[in-house]
């Protein structure tokens, strides 16, 4: 074998591990707080993570992305949510092992994200995979909310309805 082809296969990159596609959906929960809060939207605590995150979760098969994000604002929230506007989709790449010692799979995420408004519920009736939901004026969300994506998704929310209480 040549100098050169020896060079070219070493250089060849591993073949990739498995990827894995995944849909999720969500909310931004919103309402007019008192007149010095202005805009109050839901954060919630993903049990045992110190994150501040928008309510979301896993599309179920059979349902509708709507519906998912729907029932997941819900069972995250405590709050029987009505869907609004579309709010924007972030997407995602992380990897993951279903079992230890198993080579991880890259796991590529969508996250479809709606505005929403609370129709009743009880912010103390989420489910077991939060550990805490609180209403957090619009400003202090900024600085409170974990990620990038989520935090320009609340920027866009504030933009819209703003523009909807002209």
């Amino acid at each position: 074998m040549d100098k050169k082809s020896r060079n070219t296969k070493s250089r060849n990159p591993s073949p990739p591990g498995r990827i894995r596609r995944e849909v999720s959906a969500g909310g931004l929960i919103w309402r007019r707080g008192p007149r010095e809060k202005g805009i109050e939207i839901v954060l919630v605590r993903p049990a045992g993570k110190d994150t501040w995150v928008l309510p979301k979760g896993h599309v179920e098969p059979g349902e509708g992305v709507i519906e998912a994000a729907l029932r997941e604002a819900n069972e995250e929230s405590g709050l029987e949510v009505e869907a609004g506007d579309p709010l924007g989709e972030i997407s995602y790449i992380y990897s993951w092992r279903d079992r230890p010692g198993e080579t991880p799979i890259r796991i590529s995420k969508r996250v479809h994200f709606y505005l929403m408004e609370p129709r009743g519920g009880d912010t103390s009736k989420h489910d077991g995979e939060i550990d805490e939901v609180q209403w957090v004026p619009l400003d202090e969300a900024l600085r409170r909310a974990s990620h990038k994506s989520e935090r320009e998704l609340i920027v866009k929310a504030r933009t819209m309805l703003s523009a909807a209480a002209r």
